[in-house]
């Protein structure tokens, strides 16, 4: 409230009050108390207005081609965040977006479902985040954003495929071949800089390197893989695990050995790529704990409590057969 509305409510002068309220100038004791007395009652109703209003919702946003490549870094980093709000009294509340459509999104700001967001997938242009911070809705994701407001848990993505494009180096490899998706999404620029930064730091020659962006999907895998095996690459670097499936299935059918005539990694992780025969050498995160982490963050900053801004993780090479050097 104002010094203005105050001194209305009590029917006294402005200043009367902002003497009250510093502690400075001539006021008598009961006026004062009585100031003070209404402040506190006024703040008291105003937290009450405030803890009403809350819905106990986070928003969680998939990006919409989630549930058609059924990738399992979405639904683990979902386990995590459910395990978070179960404990901390939250419930979670789905939606998906695309890069042009956040529909979604709108329609659970707009209808007061939720006190948070949290987006699973950083984009380099991404309207959502714009449109969650221009409402004040509390936004967070499990990504890597320039964005001060926006809570983010992540690993680096660029120095793991660093990392693993070098290891894969010393392991004597020099042709490689690296497959990863759509270019708007932060977390496959990463990868992309990190892999080049590997091959540059080694002494290779960067344009000897083949990349294909916006691969993963089948109907381009007989035309990518024709083309790595006439380029006589000795190792694919897929982007992600949904990614290997798709090039390892491929190379199988059609006769290709792995490690033998190619080798072949990964830059994330999932049940399936170890159980592949052989198994598939891959950058390991921890889904689940990601989710945990940004659900906590969520929460915390929804309930007031200090937090980190951004919070990165560890993450492991796990080197398995598909790799070695025959």
């Amino acid at each position: 409230m104002t010094l203005d509305e105050i001194a209305k409510e009590l029917n006294v002068s402005k200043s009367t009050v902002s003497r009250a309220l510093s502690g400075k100038g001539r006021i008598g004791e009961e006026t004062k108390n009585r100031i003070i007395a209404f402040m506190e009652n006024a703040d008291k109703k105003e937290q009450e207005v405030s803890t009403s209003s809350r819905t106990g919702n986070i928003g969680v946003v998939f990006p919409a081609d989630t549930y058609i490549t059924s990738k399992p870094y979405f639904h683990s980093c979902l386990i995590g965040m459910c395990e978070v709000a179960n404990l901390m009294d939250y419930n979670i509340m789905l939606a998906t977006a695309t890069t042009t459509d956040i529909s979604g999104i709108k329609k659970l700001v707009e209808r007061s479902k939720v006190d948070g967001v949290i987006l699973t997938r950083s984009l380099e242009h991404d309207i959502a985040v714009d449109y969650l911070l221009e409402k004040n809705i509390p936004v967070a994701m499990t990504g890597i954003c320039n964005k001060k407001d926006v809570l983010q848990v992540d690993i680096d993505n660029g120095e793991a495929a660093e990392t693993m494009t070098s290891l894969l180096i010393k392991k004597g490899f020099s042709k490689f071949a690296l497959i990863i998706e759509d270019m708007n999404y932060h977390v496959n620029r990463s990868r992309q800089n990190g892999f080049y930064q590997a091959i540059l730091k080694n002494g290779l020659d960067k344009n000897k390197q083949v990349i294909y962006t916006g691969g993963g999907k089948m109907e381009l895998m007989d035309a990518i893989i024709t083309d790595i095996m006439s380029k006589k690459v000795e190792c694919v670097i897929c982007g992600d695990d949904t990614i290997c499936i798709h090039i390892v299935s491929s190379l199988q059918e059609k006769g290709y050995r792995i490690p033998k005539d190619i080798a072949v990694a990964s830059l994330y992780n999932s049940s399936s790529l170890s159980s592949f025969t052989p198994s598939i050498t891959t950058v390991n995160i921890d889904a689940i704990r990601v989710g945990n982490e940004i659900g906590k963050l969520m929460i915390n900053r929804l309930q007031g409590r200090d937090c980190p801004s951004r919070m990165m993780l560890d993450y492991d090479i796990l080197f398995r057969k598909s790799t070695n050097r025959v």
